[in-house]
């Protein structure tokens, strides 16, 4: 009888091991989960663009067998432009889905707050668009990696554009928030360096979504400035651009702006484009390396439209995260900053670094003027900076990140 019971104990232990194990291999090769969280509902023109576009990348992906071979799914959650919901959507995702990261955000504060959370519960955050300072500097923590140009390397860029310009007299609209007053502050900056002999005549902070175009074009005008910095967009610098132009703001000044060459901007301004202004932007269709021409394609094929900027940092967040998780050979937490830091991946628009001592990527941008072709605003004149050329020293980082983000 003790010989019967000992070799039932013994066959059921090996069928729970076998089943435990079948299980742990089940998970294992189950696909393996990101969260991504933006302001879908808010921002649709700047945000649909990059859902089709990580949506591309992650066909591609997944069609090459995915990642440590697990197919890769992305969970998408909208926070309707508002960090409190961020946060919950962030939780949810984490807590019920049980995703192994978490990318996306659009806006500065709702970058923060999805940053704050990855800290607090010590999950990996792949930030696509928001681009305060504060999310790799003040605000920075081990989890939290960015992949666009920060506020502090865009206004050094159009700085490094204009300085020669004879304006001595500027003035300044930014929305009121975090971003606005990041880019603001970072371009006087960048400017004073350059330029000493600059002053601030004139600053408007209009409320996000809320510009009253006459009221603020009218106060501009009579600063009477030489030329003025713009961080509007979307449809506050559709009614900047338009009371502006009526009211001659523009005639004999210079006008410096912040995103407006990209085409989820300038495409709705049409024949209303501004011209001659120096801008930011993405001119997908004079860019000529053989790697974005090819995305280029697939896109227009995939989707029977033209690339947004969005649509191209869409795409290249997710391809980051899959060479993230790649690298570190794990969805372990601990393992993919370790990977990510340091990291050099490809992209359509070349090689991209992520920087070890602020988490901040390489990634470029392109500076030139707005033109009038065919009825519709382009970018002419235009040049690629390259983001590690517009990044601070170690010192200033160290001045600026606090050390408990290492």
């Amino acid at each position: 009888m003790f010989g019967r019971h000992l070799r039932s104990l013994v066959l059921a232990s090996a069928v729970a091991a076998t089943l435990g194990f079948v299980g742990h291999a089940r998970a294992d090769s189950g696909p393996i989960k990101i969260g991504d969280i933006n302001v879908y509902s808010a921002i649709p023109q700047g945000t649909e663009p990059y859902k089709k576009g990580w949506e591309m990348a992650l066909a591609e992906v997944n069609a090459e067998g995915g990642v440590l071979g697990r197919k890769v799914e992305v969970l998408s959650r909208d926070d309707a432009a508002k960090p409190d919901v961020a946060t919950r959507m962030a939780q949810e995702l984490v807590t019920n889905e049980k995703v192994a990261m978490l990318m996306g955000g659009f806006l500065s504060n709702e970058g923060l707050a999805i940053a704050d959370f990855a800290n607090r519960n010590k999950v990996f955050y792949l930030a696509s668009e928001p681009l305060s300072d504060a999310l790799v500097w003040e605000k920075g923590n081990p989890y939290t990696f960015r992949l666009r140009p920060s506020t502090y390397m865009q206004t050094k860029m159009l700085v490094d554009a204009v300085a020669k310009l004879p304006a001595k007299r500027w003035a300044t609209v930014a929305p009121n928030y975090e971003y606005g007053q990041s880019a603001v502050s970072d371009f006087l900056a960048a400017l004073k360096e350059k330029r000493p002999d600059a002053q601030v005549v004139e600053q408007q902070w209009p409320a996000l979504g809320k510009l009253d175009a006459g009221a603020v074009v009218q106060a501009l005008a009579a600063a009477k400035p030489d030329a003025i910095f713009n961080v509007t967009f979307g449809a506050d610098l559709a009614r900047f651009v338009r009371e502006g132009e009526l009211r001659g703001l523009f005639k004999g000044r210079e006008v410096v702006s912040l995103l407006t060459g990209e085409p989820e901007y300038l495409d709705p301004l049409k024949g209303e484009a501004p011209v001659g202004w120096i801008v930011t932007g993405y001119p997908w269709y004079s860019i000529k390396a053989p790697a974005h021409e090819k995305f280029v394609a697939e896109y227009r094929k995939r989707y029977n439209e033209t690339p947004r900027m969005s649509s191209l940092v869409g795409y290249i967040t997710l391809k980051a995260a899959v060479a993230i998780i790649k690298k570190a050979g794990s969805t372990d937490t601990a393992k993919l900053i370790a990977a990510a830091k340091g990291l050099t991946f490809g992209s359509p628009i070349g090689a991209i670094t992520f920087r070890a001592i602020d988490h901040q990527s390489t990634m470029g941008a392109w500076i030139g003027k707005i033109a009038l072709k065919d009825g519709s605003g382009i970018m002419v004149d235009w040049h690629f900076d390259n983001g590690k050329n517009f990044q601070p020293t170690d010192a200033f980082v160290r001045s600026k990140r606090p050390a408990s983000a290492d």
